[in-house]
């Protein structure tokens, strides 16, 4: 299972980063699907590199968020298309909140960062994010993002894109491409630990149901759908630690550029 922990032995084998602090441009995309533990590698591979975490994901639930706070059906294209060209989305560094968050997600200066992370934001976010106006007017800020932190524009070395289409639409140019994946009944279990964790009355076999529709929608969509870049290293994280999963990103990293 993916977690935190972080034993003294892993510690060491994942103490040189320079394979990943020396990419040029510093970009590392790391895609896969709901819960196969993309976004709790990619965090801490941020903290242990000073790199950028953005979870670009976070961006759809934000938009799936303002849409049905407005009362706009999801399936109405063209409403959901105008939502996103007009909501502003700033994402920041989790500063003195200390309940769990990689970062903070605001809206008009509102703060959604756990509003954008409940049941019925999980199930809509696939919808809207299938839709072409929204994937369009989120696209340039995405990418304005990484090559901003990519090239060394700002303090940080470089930056960690997560999501279900960095590697393959986002930033297909990035040099270190990884595509995280696990069985859909172990995501499960970690999407079900997480809400229960937040004191939220889930049900296994539904979060299961879901896991599986998100996949199909995920996969089958015509726009940018979820799948490896060619070029990207797979790894299935079902069984895996998070040090473990950092560890053979390293030493691919490694082998890759000496």
């Amino acid at each position: 299972m993916i977690h935190p922990v972080q034993t003294e032995q892993n510690a060491q084998s994942t103490a040189d980063l320079s394979p990943l602090t020396s990419l040029q441009p510093a970009i590392i995309a790391i895609d896969g699907p709901a819960a196969s533990g993309k976004s709790t590698v990619g965090f801490q591979l941020a903290q242990r590199t000073g790199f950028l975490f953005f979870d670009t994901g976070i961006l759809y639930r934000a938009v799936t968020w303002a849409v049905l706070r407005a009362g706009v059906a999801p399936q109405d294209e063209a409403a959901v298309g105008r939502m996103a060209e007009q909501t502003i989305i700033d994402i920041g560094p989790a500063g003195n909140h200390n309940d769990g968050r990689q970062s903070s997600v605001m809206i008009e200066q509102q703060d959604v960062t756990w509003q954008i992370r409940t049941p019925e934001i999980d199930q809509n976010v696939s919808a809207i994010a299938a839709n072409g106006l929204v994937r369009q007017a989120l696209l340039a800020q995405q990418r304005r993002i990484a090559l901003h932190y990519g090239h060394g524009r700002a303090a940080q070395p470089g930056i960690i894109l997560v999501g279900r289409d960095i590697g393959t639409v986002v930033a297909p140019d990035a040099p270190l491409k990884i595509y995280l994946n696990a069985t859909a009944e172990e995501r499960a279990r970690r999407r079900f630990h997480e809400q229960q964790a937040r004191g939220k009355a889930v049900d296994y076999t539904r979060v299961l149901e879901d896991i599986y529709r998100r996949d199909k929608l995920d996969s089958e969509r015509a726009l940018a759908p979820l799948r490896p870049a060619d070029d990207a290293i797979v790894i299935d994280t079902s069984t895996l630690s998070t040090d473990q999963v950092i560890e053979r990103i390293l030493a691919a990293a490694r082998g890759k550029w000496g």
